[in-house]
């Protein structure tokens, strides 16, 4: 939302002395800056309203909520601080995750009014959240790398065990939950797949629930992640949340159709940054 690039200032001549502080203080300066502007009033209206939201009414929550993103099914997520955190939660810390009858390890990406300023954008208020219980312990993270260790463990016993049913299935990610209750495998395939005795002889192997899902070649990208053509990390990876419908007459308003083979991602599908230039209003 407002991280500004600093790293080339990391060479060898050109970083100084202390530049991990200087970065820091000048994200810190930015924050504000970006914040002030976001809740400065137009003509009775915050910069967030005027987006779009002028005509509603979003009383003050009466919870404390950040965002944290996570590896598992809550993906990029708000979440609600449980009464039991009395820590004070920072950027980056690892906080463990209840959403109804799962525990997952999240990431805080985002803490205090930034968060706020979110939610007014997207017009949330109120809903069901999950609940951020406490920050990890040591415990948990040995937990949590016993789990990413089994992951990779799990992987060639999946490959051979669709190569022993004979499935078109194209292996993306092997997911453990936290608390180990269930493992998840995401997989791409062309049209529906019966993986019922795969999905049972699994089971029988890592006595445990098994839930296989297949995904989009969009959602395959955000998953493994990478680099796109213009040298940046993928739009899916870094910052979207959700794909919008991306189709030819979006680089046709942008007079790009005559460079259409240059217009795919590694997906195969067309950039997802083709829809940025697109008139919102």
């Amino acid at each position: 939302m407002y991280q500004i690039d600093l790293s080339f200032l990391k060479g060898v001549y050109l970083a100084p002395d202390g530049f991990e502080k200087s970065e820091e203080k000048c994200q810190c300066v930015i924050r504000d800056i970006i914040l002030r502007c976001l809740n400065e009033d137009h003509n009775g209206k915050t910069a967030c309203m005027a987006w779009g939201y002028a005509d509603i009414k979003f009383p003050l929550e009466d919870r404390t909520i950040i965002e944290a993103e996570c590896s598992g099914l809550l993906g990029n997520h708000f979440c609600e601080i449980n009464n039991d955190l009395t820590e004070e939660l920072k950027n980056d810390d690892l906080v463990l995750v209840k959403n109804e009858d799962c525990l997952e390890i999240a990431r805080v990406v985002e803490v205090g009014e930034y968060v706020n300023v979110k939610r007014r954008i997207f017009g949330l208020y109120g809903e069901s959240l999950p609940k951020a219980v406490r920050k990890i312990t040591e415990e948990d993270m040995a937990q949590y790398r016993r789990n990413l260790h089994d992951e990779m463990l799990a992987r060639p016993i999946f490959i051979e065990k669709v190569r022993k049913f004979k499935l078109e299935m194209k292996l993306v990610n092997i997911h453990y939950q936290f608390d180990r209750k269930k493992l998840y495998f995401f997989y791409t395939a062309d049209g529906r797949v019966d993986f019922r005795e795969l999905a049972k002889d699994l089971a029988a192997k890592f006595k445990t629930r098994i839930e296989l899902r297949q995904i989009g070649v969009r959602d395959e990208a955000k998953k493994i992640g990478g680099l796109g053509t213009c040298g940046r990390e993928y739009c899916c990876a870094a910052f979207l949340n959700n794909f919008k419908r991306i189709t030819t007459q979006l680089a046709n308003e942008q007079n790009l159709i005559s460079n259409m083979s240059k217009l795919s991602g590694p997906c195969n599908k067309l950039k997802c940054c083709l829809s940025f230039e697109a008139d919102n209003t």
